[in-house]
């Protein structure tokens, strides 16, 4: 003979709520954290400032750097005009989307810049930009 209980038998539940929860927190800090990570792959150059400056560092991109003598370097190294040709032409046959960003130092003549972008533009490469600093905001 079987008694039931007057007391309901509860079963027993999975609460999924606070696991999405928990889950969105994790990858919003996830999110945040590896945005703090971008590293400069360029030489030091005092670049000039922009109001509407953006940091946009990817490991797949191509940084120039044009120091105020005018001398180029393609991620921390000096090259020559021929060289860079040759570098820019073997990165647009492995990928043609890849961006390009030019750094200048502030006292670079404009005629050096345009050098490096001539043969950027030449080459084929279409996502080419100038790298600046945000301003400083006031206290």
């Amino acid at each position: 003979m079987k008694l039931h209980s007057p007391v309901p038998e509860k079963k027993a539940r999975l609460e999924i709520i606070p696991l999405i929860d928990v889950m969105f927190f994790l990858l919003a800090s996830f999110m945040m954290v590896s945005l703090t990570m971008t590293k400069q792959q360029t030489i030091k150059v005092d670049l000039p400032v922009a109001s509407s400056a953006q940091s946009d560092f990817k490991p797949d991109m191509i940084n120039l750097a044009v120091d105020a003598k005018g001398d180029l370097f393609a991620d921390k190294s000096a090259i020559s005009l021929p060289a860079l040709e040759s570098m820019l032409g073997q990165r647009f046959a492995k990928d043609p989307n890849t961006p390009v960003y030019v750094s200048a130092d502030v006292n670079t003549r404009y005629a050096d810049i345009v050098k490096a972008l001539d043969i950027v533009k030449r080459i084929g490469f279409t996502k080419v930009a100038l790298n600046v600093k945000p301003p400083v905001a006031a206290p």
